[in-house]
């Protein structure tokens, strides 16, 4: 388990991502789905078709 640090949020995109898209394309979902910097140094997780978490993203 990776710890996170204290100060970090967590967010959750929603609906089902397609895993086989790269970093940029998701960094592109994180600031048009959730009006956020993909940078800012928050964890982002997105869920797979099959409802498991598939990939997280800490910026």
């Amino acid at each position: 388990m990776i710890p996170i640090p204290s100060g970090v949020r967590v967010w959750t995109a929603t609906g089902d991502t397609d895993m086989r898209r790269g970093t940029p394309s998701l960094a592109l979902t994180v600031q048009e789905s959730l009006k956020r910097d993909p940078h800012a140094g928050d964890l982002y997780i997105f869920r797979r078709r099959s409802g498991r978490c598939g990939q997280d993203s800490l910026a």
